[in-house]
């Protein structure tokens, strides 16, 4: 059963709190089975909590954050490409199973990326309470709000661009907020790195003890919710409109576009295929694989003919 903007019953699997007298609200992910990953029934049902904080009057700043200090993983790799389906004609479930056409991706991408379009332009101020993991669509949530509190430890990135592509997420607000150097280097590689290295390059608010990060966010929350509710709904919009012109546009569409294109890869037979790993071995096996496949040692790739490293140091060049 849907509500009346369409969203499913809620599922339990975030919980909103929320305190009138200081216009303050609280959503936490809690799915710590899977370090708070979510699918698409329990994004829609954080997208339900937040139209509905959106429309409470009483509420100026909503904080979002993970249960068992863990922020969120993103989107349940388990269970990707399976929001694809099959393919557009239900019979096809009983048949031989098919790539999903692009017409399927790019519906279903389309909706995916519009829940991130809203929570990028919220009307209200968003605080991300960061610890443990922001990876993938979690990381995008972290970079995406207004503020972000995050742990020094807490592991950042895009990992899933190992078994999708890089041409993965809001490619946008990634440019953006990250600088292309950056941007690029973790959608090339995958990697995940600790939010201590980008202290201080400004990319969040705060980056604090492990420890000390609900209660700056708490801290932050209280100070905005300090402003009038009209002067930030409006300062929110301007924010966008100023950001649109300046940094995402075209980004609506071409989004969810490259992403539909861009995880419908043909992979080569020493290229590591995600789908087919995971029907042969399971997920956990899978993500295994995974790490191994891109584990690269520091042994140089090419040699001199004399056997040495180009470049290494072969002593003091002479003196003219």
């Amino acid at each position: 059963m849907a509500d009346d903007r369409g969203h499913p019953a809620p599922t339990g699997r975030v919980l909103l709190e929320r305190d009138e007298s200081c216009g303050i609200a609280r959503l936490t992910l809690d799915n710590p089975a899977r370090r708070n990953a979510y699918d698409p029934a329990m994004r829609a049902q954080l997208a339900a909590h937040l139209d509905e904080l959106a429309d409470d009057d009483a509420i100026k700043v909503v904080i979002l954050r993970g249960s068992d200090d863990v922020f969120s993983t993103g989107a349940d790799m388990g269970n990707a490409y399976a929001w694809y389906g099959s393919g557009t004609n239900p019979e096809d479930d009983a048949r031989r199973a098919r790539r999903p056409s692009q017409r399927r991706r790019l519906a279903v991408d389309r909706r995916t990326f519009d829940f991130y379009h809203q929570f990028l332009g919220y009307p209200k101020v968003t605080v991300a309470e960061v610890n443990g993991y922001a990876l993938g669509g979690g990381f995008e949530l972290a970079l995406m709000a207004d503020i972000a509190v995050v742990g020094s430890g807490t592991r950042v990135g895009m990992p899933a661009t190992r078994f999708l592509g890089p041409a993965l997420g809001s490619l946008h607000m990634f440019f953006h907020r990250l600088g292309p150097v950056l941007a690029r280097r973790l959608l090339l590689t995958g990697d995940i790195i600790r939010a201590a290295e980008l202290a201080q390059l400004g990319v969040f608010t705060e980056v604090v003890d492990d420890d000390a990060v609900g209660a700056r966010a708490d801290f932050w929350a209280r100070k905005a919710a300090k402003m009038p509710a009209d002067g930030i709904t409006i300062a929110k919009e301007a924010f966008r409109l100023v950001e649109q012109l300046q940094a995402y546009q075209g980004e609506e569409t071409t989004s969810y576009l490259i992403h539909a294109y861009g995880t419908n890869l043909r992979f080569e037979d020493d290229e590591f295929n995600f789908v087919k790993t995971r029907a042969q071995h399971g997920t956990k096996k899978a993500f295994q694989l995974r790490d191994a496949h891109f584990d690269i040692t520091d042994e140089p790739l090419f040699t001199s003919p004399n056997g040495q490293t180009p470049g290494a140091d072969h002593g003091a060049a002479d003196t003219p």
